[in-house]
């Protein structure tokens, strides 16, 4: 027979007397195994390193660090998409008596992709994340992707009787969201605005096309954040967005940088 449990102080629902509010205290990189919605409406499995935390008021002492990881295991068999997202980050606040919280999911999302010629098929790997803020009765979904591009320099192109510096580069959109959106459509815009895109896997008719149509195409950082901003500026399910382009120069040991907000 099942004995009953005594009854266990909760310590962190106590008063505290220092009258300090904590703006966001949870938990922090947690590795934990997500379904990713798919722009096709499919799904993908993968691992996403998961911060979780909610704003404590002045008088309580502590949150119940456990409580968010119940939550994700509730969810666990739940696609995350712009709308499962806020309900999960809506329960959250609700579970610990909180007014604000936020979610935020980092992971590798894979596409398949055709080489340009050939039409071979691989996979790319793209560093994007979720992030769900919940204040009040507001709810506020933002998109981020990672994406690997190449750029060919202007400059070189142009001073240069035969050939131009390369490189390859990081195209990072963050992205706050009106309604739903897919990360895919996000890759493509940033893919679209390079010099070249990138493939996991090119045969030589496909290398052929990718030196070639970078040569035709060359952008200086500058000008890969404009292209992206503008593209991403006219989404109407975009609310806001940063773009920044990191360019790993090949002529250089630092990297060129730049930034927009809009």
């Amino acid at each position: 027979m099942n004995q009953p449990y005594e009854p266990i102080p909760d310590v962190q629902s106590s008063f505290d007397h220092r009258r300090l509010a904590i703006q966001r205290v949870g938990i922090k990189d947690l590795r934990y195994p997500v379904t990713l919605r798919t722009a096709g409406g499919g799904v993908q499995h993968s691992v996403a390193w998961v911060d979780a935390d909610v704003a404590l008021p002045a008088e309580r002492k502590g949150t119940h660090m456990s409580r968010f990881v119940e939550l994700l295991e509730a969810s666990a068999d739940t696609p995350l998409d712009h709308a499962s997202l806020g309900e999960m980050a809506r329960a959250m606040v609700q579970r610990l008596d909180a007014q604000t919280g936020r979610l935020a999911f980092r992971f590798v999302l894979f596409m398949r992709k055709q080489a340009p010629v050939s039409r071979v098929a691989s996979r790319m790997d793209y560093e994007a994340q979720w992030i769900v803020r919940v204040d009040g009765g507001h709810t506020q979904v933002t998109a981020v992707v990672q994406v690997p591009v190449k750029a060919l320099c202007p400059c070189s192109k142009e001073i240069s009787e035969y050939g131009a510096h390369n490189q390859r580069s990081h195209i990072t959109i963050r992205a706050e969201l009106r309604e739903a959106m897919a990360l895919e459509e996000l890759i493509r815009i940033a893919e679209e605005e390079a010099s070249c895109e990138i493939w996991g896997l090119l045969k030589r008719p496909d290398e052929k096309y990718v030196t070639e149509r970078a040569y035709d195409n060359p952008k200086f950082v500058e000008d890969l954040v404009r292209d992206v901003a503008a593209r991403v500026g006219a989404q109407p399910r975009i609310a806001s967005f940063v773009v920044e382009a990191e360019n790993f120069e090949s002529i250089h040991n630092h990297s060129a940088y730049a930034r927009i907000e809009g």
